[in-house]
């Protein structure tokens, strides 16, 4: 019988480089599986439904949110987002440690129902460098930009709440930092 895996919530300011981050994890863990979110905004080039998110309708969302069907669910910046139940569980009970890169706000959806995940939060070197990693994306209106800025000064000041607050300044080392909050989480 395998252990259950280990729930792991990672979070961050949007633009702060949670998927650049995540692009080191996943290949260097053999173990860690990434919980696919669900959304209501638009995919990005390069996005595949299914792979980054499933792209869902208002409506169905909204259908699943009446089902019960999600662990997480928030709207932000416009959009919808949560992480649906069924694949989560099945990776946990097959033993596999899962990480939900989710927003700020479903956090505490997450840790009200599983108290026992582990909790990290992704933050930048500093707001001036978050907010140029905004820009450089290029794929915002300067009032999406404005707004995601102005949500980030409130997910800042959330930090404490998190099991670990790791600083993204060079994505590498950030990622080995990571790596190694997870590897110590588990050997306890």
């Amino acid at each position: 019988m395998k252990n259950k895996g280990m729930l792991i919530v990672y979070t961050g300011c949007s633009g702060v480089g949670k998927g650049t981050i995540m692009k080191e994890l996943l290949p260097r863990n053999p173990n860690l599986r990434l919980s696919v979110s669900a959304t209501t905004r638009a995919p990005r080039a390069g996005e595949v439904d299914g792979r980054e998110y499933y792209f869902v309708t208002p409506e169905r969302f909204d259908e699943m949110i009446a089902e019960g069907a999600f662990l997480e669910y928030a709207k932000y910046a416009g959009g919808s987002y949560g992480t649906p139940k069924e694949p989560v569980f099945r990776m946990l009970d097959e033993g596999y440690d899962v990480i939900l890169e989710i927003e700020v706000k479903g956090f505490l959806q997450v840790k009200q129902a599983c108290p026992d995940c582990l909790t990290i939060f992704i933050a930048p070197p500093s707001f001036e460098e978050l907010e140029a990693r905004l820009r450089k994306r290029g794929t915002e209106t300067e009032e999406k930009i404005a707004e995601r800025l102005k949500i980030a000064e409130k997910e800042l000041k959330s930090q404490d709440q998190f099991d670990h607050v790791v600083v993204n300044d060079i994505a590498q080392r950030a990622a080995d930092e990571v790596l190694s909050i997870i590897a110590a989480e588990k050997n306890k």
